[in-house]
């Protein structure tokens, strides 16, 4: 056993300090497609209770320059919360506790391990919600989703989880605790916004321990619809209309039909077979209107007339519309038919998750499919989720399925996630939207930053100075060791 380890039993006592290989293993993968030579379980992994618990790790690892990755519910599809160089794991989801419902002010404060779906069952019997949920709404933590900036099935109206975050308590990697943000205030002019730092950085500025959010009022009444049309532009043209004339959406999907067929796994467990979908669709928007009942159907009523005008129909098979909605949200399943595991028995889903302006969506779709096609890869569809409150905003998942025991699929994966990730860039967007950039992006960081990246650099050896916390995520990493191979996981270094 390393020396450290033991220093960590004695500060944490050993019920919170696991070493044992079966309890390691298990964290050295995500969703994301890696062979099982490339799982990369931590020297040790520890159950925090409180922030106190994450200080004494945290300055035990500065003293020893020891990697320290934090984790969640790992549903993460980019190895984010990998530990690729070993060292020490926080299990985040030990930190579990709900601290405060504030219901006058509309905050909840909680450890970063409570899930968002926990979230909104301690808001529930206040009439409050969180509406920043993903489909794995009841893994991802709060931390998690604060790390990575994941996306939200609600968030044209609502954005992403900076428009709910108010404050944030992280430990740096000296161990030192900082509360960052604005209190209960939604908005501040004070101060440089440091909390806004730590969304989407992936844990490599501090571990997050605790968090303020902004719930807001649980609608009265939802309306979900389905629209085909026969174009991704058509369909970005009539919700900029919607926009103009003051609709309120509450979310927005656009789908290729390709990507509707997972969505709509229920329907298929159900009738043994896909929905028909006109030949000349071009697009299938899932959108959702929320509010009071009289509000949302007068609303609905011009959606669906002004749909007509842009040359679009409606789904009217409800089956096809809540197939898609329990899927996407509810996750009620038939047990053991579940799209998620059901899908990943041969083949895992693997993504990428570029961003582009408005007016390149279709162009893109094209450049997806080609590149895809490119690397030999089986298309699974593309859906653009709109994230950005009331207005139109791209985040794209651009997904394949991907053999993850065959290491020149993988391989090819990776190639066509570079290619197709650079290519946003090329048309003026971003390479990531909700994965962040993980260890996948760091040779092309500078290609997106450019001569930002050397300021993003110092801003990173402010919070952590040895460059110990998650490593080799947005930045390289050189370790202080070379990274052994691993008995029980095949651990190589990469």
């Amino acid at each position: 056993m390393k020396p450290y380890i033991k220093e960590l039993e004695k500060a944490l006592g050993k019920e919170k300090v696991l070493t044992e290989d079966f309890q390691r293993f298990i964290f050295g993968a995500d969703w994301s497609p890696r062979t099982p030579e490339e799982i990369f379980p931590p020297d040790v992994v520890i159950c925090p209770k409180d922030t106190e618990d994450v200080v004494k790790v945290v300055k035990i690892a500065y003293k020893h320059g020891i990697p320290v990755t934090a984790g969640g519910g790992l549903t993460g599809m980019a190895g984010g919360a990998v530990p690729i160089h070993g060292g020490i794991y926080i299990d985040g989801l030990s930190l579990n506790k709900v601290a405060e419902i504030d219901t006058d002010n509309q905050t909840i404060r909680c450890q970063s391990g409570v899930t968002l779906q926990e979230v909104v069952d301690a808001g529930a019997p206040h009439g409050l919600w969180l509406p920043n949920l993903p489909e794995s709404k009841w893994s991802c933590t709060v931390a998690s989703a604060i790390a990575c900036d994941n996306d939200s099935t609600f968030g044209m109206k609502y954005g992403k989880i900076l428009n709910a975050l108010l404050s944030v308590e992280i430990v740096t990697g000296t161990g030192e605790v900082l509360e960052l943000g604005h209190r209960k205030t939604h908005f501040t002019s004070t101060g440089y916004k440091l909390k806004d730092l730590i969304v989407g950085s992936e844990g490599t500025l501090g571990v997050i321990t605790a968090a303020t959010l902004k719930l807001e009022p649980v609608p009265d009444h939802r309306q979900v619809d389905m629209i085909i049309f026969p174009r991704m532009k058509t369909t970005v043209d009539f919700l900029n209309r919607l926009l103009k004339a003051g609709i309120c959406i509450e979310g927005a999907h656009i789908n290729c039909k390709r990507r509707l067929k997972f969505y709509t796994h229920a329907y298929r467990q159900k009738h043994g077979h896909d929905p028909e979908i006109p030949e000349w669709a071009g697009a299938l928007l899932a959108i959702i209107l929320a509010g009071d009942k009289e509000v949302v159907e007068w609303q609905r009523a011009f959606v669906m007339k002004t749909a007509k005008e842009f040359g679009g129909q409606q789904v009217l098979e409800r089956e096809i519309v809540e197939g898609w909605w329990i899927s996407k949200h509810t996750l009620e399943f038939v047990p053991f038919h579940q799209k998620w595991p059901a899908s990943q028995l041969e083949k895992k889903f693997g993504a990428a998750d570029p961003g582009v302006p408005m007016g390149r969506l279709e162009e893109f779709y094209e450049k997806f499919i080609a590149t895809a096609e490119k690397y030999k890869l089986s298309v699974l569809g593309m859906n653009a989720y709109l994230e950005h409150p009331n207005s139109i905003g791209f985040s794209l998942s651009c997904a394949l399925f991907v053999n993850y025991r065959d290491q020149d699929e993988v391989n090819r994966f990776r190639q066509y996630f570079e290619e197709l990730t650079k290519a946003a860039v090329d048309m003026g967007g971003t390479m990531s939207t909700y994965m962040s950039d993980t260890n996948l992006k760091v040779p092309y960081f500078e290609y997106e930053h450019g001569a930002s990246a050397k300021y993003m650099r110092k801003v990173k050896a402010i919070f952590d100075p040895k460059g110990i916390m998650n490593p080799g995520k947005k930045f390289p990493y050189k370790a202080a060791r070379p990274a052994k191979k691993a008995k029980a996981s095949g651990r190589r270094k990469r």
